[in-house]
């Protein structure tokens, strides 16, 4: 099956006095949309299925991307808000803040968004209790 089958919206049927490339062109087109078409919706729960159930392979990939860029975005946004406001507990092991710090930065890996060592290691520095400040500055 060809990529562009989910890259491209339906094409234009070439109409009969087309060249014979064309037509072949089209109709590969169309059977694989149809091949992807019925695959996809067998890889989704129910709900997603009856919501994609009228739309061919690139109005549900569209769709889909609509759903889960905007669910990535928001926790994104949410995962960088705990990371930036997280402050070390009186009490606390460094070594677990650090641990918990870093849970953060990898969901944001994962999620598209990659901080540089330095910035991660100034987040943590910053983050840590103030009975600690003395050894922040003999680190930096």
């Amino acid at each position: 099956m060809a990529n562009n089958t989910i890259e491209e919206d339906v094409p234009i049927d070439p109409g009969a006095n087309a060249s014979r490339a064309d037509k072949d062109k089209y109709k590969k087109h169309m059977d694989d949309m149809l091949d992807v078409g019925c695959l996809m919706p067998a890889t989704m729960t129910p709900e997603l299925q009856k919501q994609h159930e009228d739309m061919v392979a690139y109005e549900m990939i569209q769709n889909l991307k609509d759903i889960y860029e905007g669910q990535a975005r928001q926790e994104r946004y949410e995962t960088s808000k705990d990371l930036f406001q997280c402050k070390m507990s009186e009490g606390t092991l460094v070594g677990a803040h650090v641990i918990k710090m870093m849970g953060y930065i990898r969901t944001l890996e994962k999620l598209g968004l990659a901080l540089n060592n330095e910035l991660v290691t100034d987040i943590i520095l910053q983050s840590l209790s103030d009975n600690l400040k003395q050894f922040i500055l003999i680190s930096l």
